[in-house]
This record gives structure tokens, C-alpha cells and sequence, in this order.
């Protein structure tokens, strides 16, 4: 085998592989002794069948089966050979005019991923924004809650309802006279005034006694999830089993135990937790921009463009689709095709912030551990139907890229979160709104390179840019949408790669991927998810919890 070297421009390698016919001929001879003793022809005892009829008969695909190890081999060596480390998978190609018997000319190219110096995670100083929770939150909430577990009882049989109170109702409904599939329910509960079922339902009730019966017109909206009621109008014959009325809520003692804790002081604590909880992931986020930002300014170098090709087209793919789904599909199409630049320009800061993330937990040992893995694998797999399940799994560990697309998210996190505990961090407290502006103008820093930024005002669709863009800075912050396959399963490999070869880019060229891929490769091929019942209509939150099989479906908003 010889190896020559055509390119080597900044990233760039190219180099021509030439495997000699007699090589891949004694490799052909070799598997032929292999199979030869199980091989059966009719003339032959068992074993004895000649070597020369064993190959006229299998050679074809015998030479094309061991063509493919042997350039697979080939670019493995190069790889080796060079010490090079793939940026992603090589581009290999058969030279033309090849013919069995004949030398075969292999064209190999590749970009590397550059050498980076590890910066020192000394120094690092992080301001830290915190949202203290005040009692005044915490009593809203415990309203709402309040407000969520009303209680109800019995009305006297003269009371009239009105506005508040609860009714138990059985009804039909029909169409033309008949009745319809989801129309009927038994013991339904329906709070006056909440909004829950469709216009002029509820307000038809209004004035009800315990006992009566009456018979409602409604119209569905136009825009009604059935499409067989949209827009029809209905008759629902109703009958009043019980007129109740709200009761007072206590807010002690009593009322937490009805809610599975031991004591109101305990629900005060668990409704603390949860709203520290939902603002940590606000002050992680504002300290993750401004740990990227740090390290984006001390740090210019190459990256590899397959690398920001495949980033790029992720952000295209998402943004394309956000447009097209806008009230103006062609304003917010030119839009974004008019600042192209500037997110070619977030995908270069993507990668180029990954790689840097990488060899920071390279350099200090950050790894993800066998279990760690184990428990990603699994909950990925949780997304598939449960005799898909199996497949993934098996797909995932047979597949170095895809494990690494999934690997390398949780990497980056356990290297940011490394680096989180080097940093000196000031606190300073302020108020929710003041966080969720403080990410968004970094979000907008980030998004808008210095060279050329635009004013606020041509942004027509400021939410669906701000999706786009947001954690811009993350080389492995995948977008709703993927980008190709192979582009993307190798693009996620070098964050998460462990030694200098990345297992994913050495074998990725003899390796065929199943008929149906897993998501982690493209979600046009995955296996079909898990689909939920479709809802025939879904309600909006009544004010009070009740099971939902009580509630038919085609009366509700």
C-alpha cells in the first residue's frame, strides 16, 4: 500500500491510496479458504469443494467484500500514520476506471481539527445574578393553588345558578338530531363562568335549578379541532343532577394534608423549592453565555468549514422553518436570507466554542462515565415505541457517531460546570425581569457579530430570531431541526471525542448505517416515536381538577 499526500493547506489533507491488485487478490484467496469448507455443491462431498470453483462462484462478492475492508483499512492507516485527528468523517472515493485484477487508487480527504492550547481555567471571575423568592410569591401561589383545589357542596334544590358555582350535569349531544361520537357524558362537572367548554354553553346554564332539564343551542368554532363540528351547530339536552356551591378554603394545616404534605409549613417549602428551581436554570443560563463569552474573546482560531457547514445548516434548516410558519412567511423568509452572514457567523462561534470546550475537559480530565452513558442512551430511547427501543440501543453502541452526538451535549455541560467551580463567582441579587433582559441582551450579543449589527427595528419577528439564536454559542445545542445525517453525527463527535482519533471518524467509512436510523442520525429516518391518543378536543384548565374521562371532549374548547 502506498500513501501519498496531495493537500495540506491550512486544515485541508487529501491523499491518493494505492493498494496493489496482488495484495487485495491474496486477500481474496484468503476469505476463499475461509468459507471453502462450508461450502456445498452438488458433485462434492462436504469440505471438498476446489478453491477455483468456490471463488468462480463467490468471487464477485467475495472481491467487492474485500475491496471494502481494504480501503477502510487504507484510510484507517492514513489516519494513523499522519496522526491526524478527523474533524469529521473522510471523503473517500474509488479512483475511475477500476477494474478486478487492476491496482486500486483510493482519493482521501478530510479536514483536521486544529491544535488548540488548553487555556488556563485560573483567574476566571463569573458575576452570578440571583432572583430571592419573597413570602409575597409565595402566598400568590399558594392562592393559586388555593384557587386550583376549590371545594364544593350541595345548594339548596332552589338556588339558581349563577357565576361560580358548580353544576353536575349529564348531556347529549347531537347533530341534525343525531347524536354524535364524544357528545355524551354522565356526572360531568362544569364551573359557571370558568370558560372551560364552548361559547354559549356554560352561559346557557346560567339561572339552572337542581332537577332541571334543558335543552342548549351552541355553534362550534370555525377553528374547532374536530373537524366534524367546526363550524356546526349542535343541540345538547342537559339534565341537572346538583347545583353546588364553592365552599371556603382554609389555607392550614388541614388543607396541606389534603395535598399529601404533613403541615402548611411543608407546602411552603416544597412552593420555595420550585421557584428557586425555576429561576436556576435562568441564572445557569445568563452564567453559561458569560462563560462563553469570556472564553470566545481570549480565543481566535481556524475551525474546520465542514464543521460550520453542518452547524449552519441546522440553524437555516430551523430558521427557514420558523418563517415559513409566520403570518408573513415571505417577509420573514427575506429577513433572515438577508443577515445570512451573520448566523454563518454564529455557526463558526458555535464550533469553534465547542472545540475550545473540548480540549478544556480533555486537558483536565472531564469524562462521562459508563453509567452516565448507559442512562443517556436509555432515556433517549424512551422517545421510540417499545419494540424500536431494542434497535436504537443496539444502533447507538454499534455506531461511534451517534453515540457521540449523544455524549457530547451532557460533555459540554459537565465541562462548563467544571470550569463553574474554578471561576470566582460574585453573587448579586435582582429581580426575575432584570435576569430574563440580562440573557436576552447577551443572547443578542452574541447573535449580532460587532461588524455588523442592525437596529432593532428591522427585526420583524424578534421571538423567531431570538429561537434561532439563543445558546448560539454552543456547539452542541442542537436545534429542533437536524441538518443530514452524516454531517451532523460528525460534527457532534469532536466535543466529545477522548483520545486523538475519534473513534467515530475511523471506522464511520466502513460502516453502514441500518435501513432506519435513530434520531441521533437524522429524524427523517428514525423509527417511529411513540404517538399519544389524539385528544378529539381539548379544554382549556378548568379552575377545579377533575378526571378528565368525566369531561366528554367535543363540548370543550
Amino acid at each position: 500500500m502506498q500513501i501519498t499526500e496531495t493537500t495540506n493547506e491550512g486544515l485541508k489533507r487529501a491523499y491518493t491510496v494505492t493498494i496493489p491488485a496482488k495484495e487485495i487478490d491474496e486477500k481474496i484467496s484468503s476469505e476463499v479458504k475461509k468459507i471453502a469448507p462450508q461450502v456445498r455443491m452438488p458433485g462434492f462431498r462436504p469440505g471438498k469443494v476446489p478453491a477455483n470453483l468456490v471463488r468462480k462462484m463467490h468471487g464477485e462478492q467475495l472481491h467487492a467484500q474485500v475491496l471494502n475492508d481494504t480501503i477502510r483499512d487504507s484510510v484507517d492507516e492514513v489516519i494513523r500514520k499522519n496522526e491526524l485527528r478527523p474533524a469529521m468523517q473522510p471523503q473517500v472515493e474509488l479512483g475511475e476506471g477500476y477494474e478486478q485484477g487492476k491496482d486500486a487508487k483510493v482519493d482521501v480527504s478530510l479536514e483536521v481539527l486544529p491544535k488548540i492550547d488548553a487555556p488556563s481555567v485560573d483567574g476566571l471571575e463569573l458575576e452570578r445574578l440571583t432572583v430571592p423568592v419573597a413570602d409575597d410569591q409565595i402566598d400568590e401561589t399558594l392562592e393559586r393553588i388555593a384557587g386550583q383545589n376549590k371545594s364544593y357542596s350541595d345548594a339548596p334544590k332552589t338556588r339558581k345558578a349563577k357565576d361560580g358555582d358548580q353544576l353536575i350535569v349529564d348531556f347529549v349531544g347531537k347533530l341534525d338530531g343525531e347524536p354524535f361520537d364524544g357528545g355524551s357524558a354522565q356526572d360531568a362537572p362544569i364551573v359557571l363562568g370558568s370558560g372551560t367548554f364552548i361559547p354559549g354553553f356554560e352561559e346557557q346554564l346560567t339561572g339552572v335549578k337542581t332537577g332541571d332539564e334543558k335543552t342548549i343551542t351552541v355553534t362550534f368554532p370555525e377553528e374547532y379541532q374536530a373537524e366534524q363540528l367546526a363550524g356546526k351547530e349542535a343541540t345538547f339536552d342537559v339534565t341537572v343532577k346538583q347545583v353546588k356551591v364553592e365552599g371556603e378554603t382554609k389555607l392550614d394545616d388541614e388543607f396541606a394534608k389534603n395535598l399529601g404534605l404533613d403541615s402548611l409549613d411543608k407546602l411552603k417549602e416544597l412552593i420555595r423549592g420550585q421557584l428557586e428551581q425555576e429561576t436556576a436554570g435562568l441564572t445557569r443560563t445568563q452564567m453559561k453565555r458569560q462563560l462563553l463569552d469570556t472564553l470566545a474573546a481570549g480565543h481566535d482560531f481556524p475551525v474546520p468549514q465542514g464543521m460550520v457547514d453542518a452547524e449552519f445548516e441546522q440553524i437555516w434548516a430551523q430558521l427557514q422553518q420558523e418563517a415559513s410558519q409566520d403570518e408573513d412567511p415571505e417577509g420573514a423568509l427575506k429577513e433572515i436570507e438577508a443577515e445570512k452572514d451573520d448566523y454563518r457567523q454564529i455557526a463558526e462561534r458555535r464550533v469553534r466554542l465547542g472545540l475550545l470546550l473540548s480540549e478544556i475537559g480533555q486537558a483536565n480530565g472531564v469524562e462521562i462515565t459508563g453509567q452516565e452513558m448507559s442512562m443517556l442512551i436509555q432515556q433517549a430511547a424512551q422517545q421510540y415505541r417499545e419494540e424500536d427501543r431494542e434497535r436504537f440501543m443496539q444502533y447507538v453502541q454499534q455506531e461511534p457517531m451517534a453515540a457521540a452526538q449523544l455524549r457530547a451535549p451532557l460533555y459540554e455541560d459537565k465541562v462548563v460546570d467544571f470550569l463553574f467551580d474554578k471561576a470566582e463567582i460574585t453573587d448579586r441579587e435582582v429581580t426575575r425581569e432584570e435576569l430574563e433582559a440580562a440573557i436576552e441582551a447577551e443572547s443578542d450579543e452574541q447573535a449580532k457579530p460587532a461588524a455588523k449589527k442592525k437596529p432593532a427595528a428591522k427585526k420583524k419577528a424578534p421571538a423567531k430570531k431570538t429561537e434561532a439564536k439563543k445558546d448560539e454559542s454552543e456547539a452542541d445545542a442542537a436545534p429542533a431541526k437536524k441538518a443530514p445525517a452524516k454531517k451532523a453525527a460528525a460534527k457532534k463527535a469532536a466535543p466529545a471525542k477522548s483520545d486523538d482519533e475519534p473513534a467515530a471518524e475511523k471506522k464511520a467509512p466502513a460502516k453502514k448505517a441500518p435501513a432506519k436510523k435513530p434520531a441521533a442520525t437524522a429524524d427523517a429516518d428514525k423509527p417511529e416515536a411513540k404517538k399519544t391518543p389524539a385528544k378529539k378536543a381539548p379544554a382549556k384548565a378548568a379552575a377545579t381538577k377533575k378526571p378528565a374521562a368525566k369531561k366528554p371532549a367535543s363540548t370543550k374548547k
